[in-house]
C-alpha cells in the first residue's frame, strides 16, 4: 500500500514535533516539516503531498494566504488547517478556501489521527457537505450564523432542520445581524423545521427511508430556491437529524442519512445547495462512528 505524504506546517517547534511524532506512530505516513508560510508553499510545490496540516498564524506568509497559493500549485493536495485560532470568522475563512478541514489544536491529541484517516479515505469532490463537531451551543450558533446569514443577505435561500432551542436561538442571532427573518419566512426563502418532527416522517423500522427523505428534501429545497429572485440561487442547508440519531445510539441510521444527503447533492450539481451537519463532541468516544461520519463529508471542522 502506498504511504501517504503529509506536510506539517507550524512555527512552534514543540507542537510541530508533537504532530510529527503522532503521525510517525501510525507507521504509514511519510512526514515532512515546514516552519513558515513561504517554506510551506515551496515544499508543497516540490513534494506534492497528499495532505497538508497548516497552521494559520505563520510568519512570513500567513496560513490562509499560503493555503491559497498551495491550492493553485498542488490541486490534488488536501489541506487541513490545524490552529489555535477559534474565532468564527477565521474558521469560516479557512473553510471558505475549500480546505478539507479545520481542527483546533486543543482537540488534536484526540481527533487529529481520526480526522486524517477519514479525510484521506474520503473522495475529492467540489460538492459542499461539511460536518462540524462542536463543544457547546455557543460555538455551534456562531458557525450557523456565519453559514445561514450570508445566504439570506445575498437573496439566496436557507433551510434549517434543527432542534427547537437551536432554531429559536439562531433566528434571534439572524435578527441581530440584520436579517429580516419574518420577511424571509413569509417569502419562503427561509424554511425552519423541527428535526425530530421531520425524522418521525422518514423513519421506517428504526432506519431512515431513503426515498422518503430524498422526496422531502427535494421538495423543500426546490420550494426555497423558487422563492428567490435569482436565476441560480444558492440554498444553505443545515441538518441536525443526524445528531439526534447519534444521540439515540443509532450510528448506522446517521451514516445512512449522510449518504443520502450526498446522493441529493449529486442530483443537484447544477444548482448550488450546500449542506452543513453538526454533532456535539461529547458522544465521540466511539472512534469508528467518528470516522464513518467524517468520511461522508467534503470537509471536517473540530472546534
Amino acid at each position: 500500500m502506498l504511504r501517504a505524504k503529509i506536510l506539517v506546517v507550524d512555527d512552534s517547534g514543540p507542537f510541530r514535533r508533537f504532530v510529527c511524532q503522532t503521525l510517525h506512530q501510525k507507521g504509514v505516513f511519510d512526514v515532512m516539516e515546514a516552519s513558515d508560510g513561504w517554506e510551506a508553499v515551496q515544499k508543497a510545490e516540490e513534494f506534492q503531498p497528499d495532505l497538508i496540516l497548516l497552521d494559520i498564524g505563520l510568519p512570513k506568509l500567513n496560513g490562509l494566504e499560503a493555503g491559497r497559493r498551495i491550492q493553485t500549485l498542488c490541486p490534488e493536495s488536501r489541506i487541513v488547517f490545524l490552529s489555535q485560532e477559534s474565532s468564527p470568522d477565521v474558521v469560516a475563512a479557512a473553510l471558505g478556501l475549500r480546505s478539507r478541514g479545520f481542527i483546533h489544536k486543543l482537540r488534536a491529541q484526540t481527533y487529529l489521527l481520526l480526522a486524517i484517516d477519514a479525510i484521506l479515505k474520503g473522495k475529492q469532490t467540489p460538492l459542499r457537505h461539511e460536518v462540524h463537531f462542536y463543544p457547546d451551543d455557543v460555538v455551534l450558533l456562531e458557525r450557523l450564523d456565519r453559514f445561514i446569514a450570508p445566504a439570506l443577505m445575498a437573496n439566496n435561500a436557507a433551510l434549517v432542520i434543527a432542534t427547537k432551542p437551536h432554531r429559536e436561538a439562531l433566528a434571534q442571532r439572524l435578527r441581530n445581524a440584520g436579517v429580516d427573518v419574518e420577511g424571509a419566512t413569509q417569502k419562503g426563502t427561509y424554511i425552519s423545521l423541527d428535526a425530530a418532527d421531520l425524522l418521525s416522517t422518514i423513519m421506517v423500522n428504526g432506519r431512515p427511508d431513503r426515498d422518503l427523505f430524498l422526496e422531502g428534501l427535494r421538495s423543500l429545497v426546490d420550494s426555497a430556491a423558487r422563492a428567490t429572485t435569482l436565476d441560480h440561487p444558492r440554498v444553505a442547508i443545515f441538518g441536525e437529524c443526524v445528531a439526534l440519531l447519534l444521540a439515540q445510539g443509532n450510528v448506522d441510521a446517521a451514516v445512512t442519512l449522510e449518504q443520502t444527503g450526498n446522493e441529493f447533492l449529486q442530483e443537484h450539481r447544477t444548482s448550488r445547495p450546500d449542506i452543513l451537519c453538526a454533532y456535539p463532541l461529547l458522544p465521540f468516544s466511539n472512534e469508528p462512528a467518528f470516522q464513518s461520519i467524517c468520511t461522508e463529508h467534503h470537509a471536517v471542522s473540530v472546534q
